[in-house]
């Protein structure tokens, strides 16, 4: 399960060697730190455009559950139809697969949203405009954020207490998001249990696996919710997406499927244009001032 189109990168002159630098007219600050774990730090970067609007939308660095690091700049290029629309993007790392867990990573990203939630006047943006969006695990994470805000699939991981994260911000303390938009998302993580060794984040027991399905927590008072899944993929079948828009229909939520004829796992030339359009399009409707008040 790879990442959405990461690969465009942008030539946009000097690179951006400090925390905090102005490329291409958008400023990054990055290696914002949420908290650590086994003596590594757990990092965001936050892309603020040219002339913000306001609202803010988390994006979720996660590939099969590996969130691999690059700088800043080199994202500016899949995240531009967002700056573009004047989205401060905030690029969520998480504790990377070989080294954790899939549900590791859930306890990881929820902690960074409450973070960015904590900060969100630092950043200049309406902690109640805030949005979520991944594609493949960045998906199936940015679902569990949106729907499950609470954390009330968390649960021992077996590490002793010190060997444990520590995050910055009150695990206690909840980070709704106003919309959701995701791309090919697992949704039943019991479908995805494996004990391949090549696999060591999906080695976890049937019970974890359902307590990270998103398709367990659609309630009537969630989010808005899209899904945007090609007909064709083999990795993560459409019929994840399809399981959901049941659950969410039965539970009389607000949400749209978008299916991408003929694409399989992840969208290229016209059908990546009319996925990104389509989610700009969602935050824009969803994430307004109006929308939220």
């Amino acid at each position: 399960m790879g990442e959405f189109d990461e690969s465009i990168l942008l030539d946009i002159g000097d690179p951006c060697f400090f925390s905090v630098s102005v490329c291409a007219e958008v400023r990054i600050t990055a290696d914002v730190v949420y908290g650590h774990k086994d003596g590594m730090a757990l990092t965001y970067d936050v892309l603020t455009p040219e002339n913000p609007n306001g609202a803010g939308v988390l994006s979720m660095i996660s590939g099969a559950w590996y969130s691999v690091w690059r700088a800043p700049r080199q994202r500016i290029g899949s995240m531009q139809p967002l700056l573009n629309a004047g989205y401060t993007v905030f690029a969520v790392h998480h504790g990377s697969a070989p080294r954790f867990n899939v549900v590791e990573a859930v306890s990881d990203v929820r902690a960074a949203a409450r973070h960015i939630v904590a900060h969100a006047v630092e950043y200049q943006v309406d902690a109640n405009r805030l949005g979520v969006t991944g594609a493949s695990a960045g998906g199936h994470l940015s679902l569990m954020l949106a729907l499950n805000p609470e954390g009330k699939d968390e649960v021992p991981t077996g590490r002793r207490r010190w060997l444990g994260p520590r995050y910055e911000s009150s695990a206690n303390t909840s980070a709704p998001l106003a919309a959701v938009v995701a791309y090919f998302p697992p949704v039943d993580m019991t479908a995805f249990m494996s004990q391949d060794e090549r696999s060591p984040q999906l080695k976890i027991s049937e019970s974890e696996a359902v307590a990270i399905s998103p398709v367990k927590y659609a309630t009537e008072d969630d989010p808005p919710v899209l899904l945007i899944h090609g007909d064709v993929d083999k990795v993560v079948p459409i019929e994840q997406s399809e399981i959901l828009v049941k659950a969410m229909s039965q539970n009389n939520m607000n949400y749209d499927l978008i299916i991408m004829e003929g694409a399989g796992h992840g969208f290229r030339g016209e059908q990546s244009d009319q996925a990104r359009s389509a989610m700009v399009a969602w935050f824009d409707k969803h994430l307004s001032p109006t929308q939220i008040e």
